[in-house]
């Protein structure tokens, strides 16, 4: 008998693509429940100030409106700042909705309307009445006067970069602004909650994080861990936007405690921007470097923006100090605080602002020293990452390099500015590098076989679209001897084995890696059993065997 193909790292259809391409597959938002319950938010229309009152007479008038719950109208929950943290969560209080008449954005859930039909909630929701006492705010980072250090700390100085920078040969100081940007994935943010006659919950919630969401609710609401279990089997993208619990998970659960009923809360389209957003920047950009591009000088200072009430920090300057070669570099990263809510992480949260910054500059310093922008990257390869002073244990950044002119054609470029044309419209080529780094956390995954040699594997992880079944199918697969067609892999749940957050590009490092040695040492102890039941097949086929 021969070992079975392995799998990983190879074309293979999605293991849940039949189930999605089909409609089988359930999201938060989906799950059915007899008498089901439906809650929508009412969100604050001022930035900043105090609710003086909430008028819900007109909405409960409306037949088929079971609550309105608001600040002064719910059940009892933690009023403690820390129960509110969670995995992800930043420096400082984190938001507590419904807490009290506070207004500390635009948008902030101030009543939820449960009734019986989503459509019945919204329409109650449009006649609740709310009166403030609105006060000055500022939301905009441009007029923002102060600000203070981030709480994260950034690299050490190195060299001297004020000395270098006045006498390089060419110089470039610019100034870079990116605005805020929303997640909005396909699938809104959604929980449904499930009220069991026993008190306990199972919870639908559209999470990167289901055991985050448990811990949350257990310190928010003093409920045991194990009445509490949260799922998320299938997510239709988030990009970051489900590393915390978002304010409708607390809300639905809140709602469902009081009523002692099943509710379901959805945020619309609009709300949706009513959350953690990848944060403006304004950075700025000082490189020196010698005629022949060499880079002496490398200064990095950003302003992030952050909400009043949590200091939320990104890795922004951190790339300026690593992904070139540079002897004297300053970094610094400041924030300030406005009248938003805290921003979130989200598709590489500070590399991407910050390596647009830094590529930008690259750029015009190779317009500046008349270097072609490629060249002048070459020039200033790192070896090793000087911020740490370690060496890199693999680094194909000078074939990629390579490979991408040739695939591109660069060296048919014309650097002049509005030289090349296809026709009637201009073309403009153009190259820039990322880094991103890599990282393990801790996980844990559990496997077996049953009697007809099916493997199954679990672990709490999600898949918010990235693969996550797949790759974790096919690393069991190789790691046990199956066939793909022969294991199933489990995800998305609470109760399953200790999984971190899904982010950061370290699912497939951290899960997988669980994943294989769980798997492996599922097959030893099958095969050390096979051996002692057929000993004469052992001594011939050895390691051979096929589940």
């Amino acid at each position: 008998m021969i070992k079975p193909t392995p799998v990983a790292g190879t074309s293979l259809d999605r293991v849940d693509g039949v189930a999605k391409v089909t409609g089988q597959a359930r999201y938060a938002g989906e799950y059915p429940e007899v008498g089901l319950l439906h809650g929508s938010v009412v969100s604050s229309t001022i930035a900043r100030g105090r609710v003086l009152n909430i008028d819900s007479t007109q909405a409960m008038r409306v037949p088929g409106v079971i609550a309105v719950l608001d600040h002064g109208h719910r059940p009892h929950i933690s009023s403690y700042d820390d129960d509110y943290s969670d995995a992800d969560a930043a420096h400082g209080a984190p938001f507590r909705p419904l807490f009290d008449d506070r207004v500390l954005y635009n948008g902030q859930p101030l009543a939820l309307v449960v009734a019986h039909t989503l459509e019945l909630a919204r329409y109650a929701g449009s006649l609740i009445r709310i009166e403030y006492a609105e006060e000055a705010h500022q939301t905009d980072l441009g007029a923002c006067q102060q600000s203070h250090a981030a709480p994260a700390k950034t690299p050490a100085p190195r060299g001297d970069f004020a000395a270098q920078f006045a006498g390089a040969p060419v110089q470039v100081d610019a100034t870079y602004l990116t605005a805020n940007e929303y997640h909005n994935p396909m699938e809104p943010h959604a929980s449904t909650v499930l009220y069991k006659g026993d008190g306990t919950l199972e919870i639908h919630d559209k999470t990167q994080g289901t055991q985050n969401c448990q811990d949350y609710l257990h310190k928010v609401f003093g409920l045991p861990k194990a009445n509490i279990r949260v799922r998320a089997a299938f997510v239709g993208g988030a990009f970051g936007s489900g590393l915390r619990p978002q304010y409708q998970l607390p809300l639905a659960v809140m709602a469902a405690l009081h009523l002692q009923r099943s509710v379901r809360v959805t945020l619309t389209r609009q709300q949706m921007f009513t959350f953690g957003y990848r944060p403006r920047t304004e950075q700025r950009l000082r490189l020196g470097a010698d005629a022949n591009g060499q880079l002496l000088a490398i200064a990095h200072d950003a302003l992030g923006q952050t909400s009043r009430f949590e200091d939320f920090t990104e890795h922004v300057v951190e790339w300026s100090g690593m992904l070139y070669q540079c002897d004297n570099v300053a970094l610094s990263y400041r924030l300030a605080s406005l009248d938003v809510y805290t921003p979130l992480d989200m598709r590489a949260p500070g590399a991407a602002s910050g390596m647009i910054a830094l590529e930008c500059a690259m750029d015009e310093l190779a317009c500046a020293a008349q270097i072609d922008p490629l060249d002048l990257r070459r020039r200033n390869f790192a070896a090793s990452n000087a911020n740490e002073g370690k060496p890199y244990s693999s680094k194909e950044l000078l074939a990629c390099y390579r490979q991408g002119a040739e695939r591109f054609g660069w060296q048919n470029r014309n650097p002049q500015p509005r030289s090349m044309r296809h026709g009637n419209q201009l073309v403009g080529w153009g190259m820039a590098g990322g880094v991103w780094e890599a990282m393990q956390m801790k996980a844990s995954a559990k496997a077996r076989f049953d009697a007809q040699g099916h493997l199954t594997v679990c672990s709490a992880t999600t898949d918010i679209g990235t693969g996550t079944y797949t790759v974790m199918t096919q690393i069991a697969a190789d790691a046990a001897g199956a066939r793909v067609q022969d294991v199933t892999f489990v995800l998305g749940d609470s109760s399953l084995p200790t999984a971190p957050l899904q982010g950061g590009s370290f699912t497939v490092s951290s899960v997988g890696s669980a994943v294989r040695q769980a798997c492996q040492v599922l097959r030893t102890k099958v095969l050390e059993h096979a051996r002692k039941m057929y000993p004469q097949v052992a001594s011939t086929a050895r390691e051979q065997i096929i589940f």
